[in-house]
C-alpha cells in the first residue's frame, strides 16, 4: 500500500509552529501525527505531501521517505495530516476502489484516487468539499477525529499520551530500566516507566496515580522534583531541581525544564530552565525561556481566550489557552505573557509589562515596542545556539528561516517595524 500524508489549507491555523515543520511533525502525547498515522499502517510506503518551501528541510529531515514526489505509485492512499490517528484508522479507510473521497463533519479527511489523478485532488482539495468538481469520487462518511488549532492538540495531549503509552510499552519488559535513588517516592508504580540511562535522584516524586508517566531514555530528574502523570519526558532531557511538572505535559527530546508547568507541549531543544509559570502552550524547537518567564492562561472573568491566528481574532472555545511560540524565539527575565499570546519564529522578546499578544515572527522588543530582528544576526544565532547542542545548522535550516523573514514582513509592517 501507498500512503501520502498530506497537508491541507488548514495547515496555516498552525503558524508559528507550522512556518518551520509540516503540520503533521507536531506532537500531541508522545508521538507525532505523522507517527500516529503510521503505527497504523506498519507495511505501507510512506509519501509526505508538503508545503514547497518546506521541501528542503523535510527532504533532509526524512531521507528515506519520498516527498512531494509520486512517482512508482499507481493507486495512493491520500490521509489527512491533522488527523489524530486511532487503532481502528486502517479499517475505516480499508478499500479496494479508487476515486474514494473520506470524509467527516464536511472536512476532508482522506481519498483514495489513482496516481495520475493526484494533482487534480490536491487541486480541489482547497475548495470546498461541495465543490461540483468532486462529483466522481465516491463520497464515504467516517468519524475521526481531527485539529483544528494549536491548542486542540494541547487539549487532547493527556488522552494522547495515555494512548501512546498504550502503543509503546511491552507488558513483559520491566517498567523501571534506568536508576532510582534512595528516597524517590513513586506512586503507582506500574504505570511508571523509565527508560535505560535515566536516573532519578533523592527527593523525586513521580505521581501516576491520575495517569501513566513514560521517561525516556538517558533523562536526569532532579533532586525533589514532583510530576504528575499523564506526563512523557523524552530522550536525553533534563528536570531541574525542584520543577513541578503537573498533568498533561510533553517534553521533548534533549529539553532542560524547570519552575512550573502545566498541559502544555514543548517541542525538543527548548529549555526553560528556571521558575516561572507555563501552562497550556505549546513551544516549539530551540526555543528559550529566561529566568521567571511567566505566561497567563486563565482570563480574570473566566471568559473564552480568543487568539490571533492570520491576523484574525479567533475565539478558542476554551477557558485556558497560553502561549504559543515559534522555533527559534527566546524571552528575556521577568517576561509576562498574557492568556492566547502567539510569539513567532526567531522573536526576542524582553522588558516589563505584558507585550501584544501577537508577535510577529523576527520581533525584538516588548512592551515598549518593537523593531525588526536583524535576519543575518538571527540566523547567526540559531546556528550558534544548535551547534551547542552538536546539531548542524544545514543550508535547510538557513533557507527555511530566510523564507520565514520573507513570508512575515506583512506582518511586521502592518504594525510599524
Amino acid at each position: 500500500m501507498n500512503i501520502a500524508i498530506y497537508e491541507d489549507k488548514k495547515s496555516e491555523n498552525f503558524h508559528p509552529l507550522s512556518l518551520t515543520r509540516p503540520v503533521f511533525d507536531l506532537r500531541c502525547g508522545i508521538f507525532t501525527l505523522r507517527e500516529k498515522i503510521e503505527l497504523q499502517f506498519p507495511d505501507a510506503d510512506i509519501i509526505l505531501r508538503v508545503r514547497n518551501f518546506l521541501f528542503d528541510k523535510t527532504k533532509e529531515n526524512y531521507p528515506d521517505y519520498q516527498v512531494n514526489d509520486f512517482s512508482g505509485s499507481e493507486s495512493i492512499l491520500f490521509i489527512n495530516g491533522r488527523i489524530l490517528a486511532d487503532a481502528n484508522l486502517h479499517e475505516l479507510l480499508q478499500t479496494d476502489r479508487d476515486n474514494v473521497l473520506f470524509y467527516c463533519n464536511d472536512e476532508i479527511v482522506a481519498a483514495k484516487t489513482n496516481v495520475s489523478d493526484y494533482e487534480d485532488f490536491f487541486f480541489l482539495l482547497f475548495n470546498d468539499l461541495e465543490n461540483n468538481s468532486f462529483d466522481y469520487f465516491e463520497k464515504v462518511e467516517i468519524e475521526v477525529q481531527t485539529v483544528e488549532y494549536t491548542w486542540d492538540l494541547v487539549n487532547n495531549n493527556g488522552r494522547e499520551i495515555v494512548k501512546d503509552i498504550e502503543t509503546l510499552v511491552n507488558k513483559e519488559d520491566p517498567t523501571i530500566q534506568g536508576k532510582v535513588y534512595d528516597g524517590v517516592a513513586l506512586l503507582n508504580k506500574k504505570d511508571i516507566f523509565l527508560g535505560e540511562g535515566s536516573k532519578i535522584k533523592p527527593g523525586v516524586v513521580l505521581d501516576a496515580e491520575n495517569g501513566p508517566i513514560y521517561i525516556g531514555k538517558n533523562v536526569t530528574i532532579f533532586p525533589n522534583a514532583v510530576i504528575e502523570g499523564p506526563c512523557f519526558i523524552g530522550n536525553n532531557s533534563k528536570i531541574k531541581i525542584g520543577a513541578k511538572i503537573y498533568e498533561n505535559v510533553s517534553i521533548g527530546e534533549v529539553c532542560k525544564i524547570g519552575g512550573e508547568v502545566e498541559e502544555s507541549i514543548i517541542h525538543s531543544y527548548s529549555n526553560k530552565q528556571h521558575d516561572g509559570f507555563l501552562g497550556h502552550s505549546y513551544l516549539g524547537s530551540w526555543v528559550n525561556l529566561g529566568a521567571d518567564t511567566n505566561n497567563s492562561d486563565l482570563k480574570n472573568n473566566y471568559g473564552n481566550v480568543k487568539v490571533t491566528i492570520n491576523d484574525e481574532e479567533i475565539d478558542s472555545g476554551s477557558m485556558f489557552v497560553g502561549l504559543t511560540m515559534g522555533d527559534h524565539s527566546k524571552t528575556g527575565i521577568n517576561t509576562m505573557f498574557n492568556t492566547g499570546t502567539v510569539a513567532g519564529v526567531c522573536a526576542n522578546i524582553f522588558g516589563s509589562d505584558f507585550p501584544p499578544k501577537y508577535i510577529p515572527s523576527f520581533s525584538w522588543g516588548g512592551a515598549n515596542g518593537f523593531v525588526q530582528h536583524d535576519l543575518e544576526k538571527a540566523l547567526a544565532a540559531a546556528e550558534k545556539v544548535m551547534q551547542r547542542r552538536n546539531v548542524e545548522f544545514t543550508k535547510a535550516d538557513e533557507k527555511a528561516l530566510r523564507f520565514i523573514f520573507d513570508f512575515t514582513s506583512e506582518e511586521r509592517k502592518k504594525r510599524n517595524f
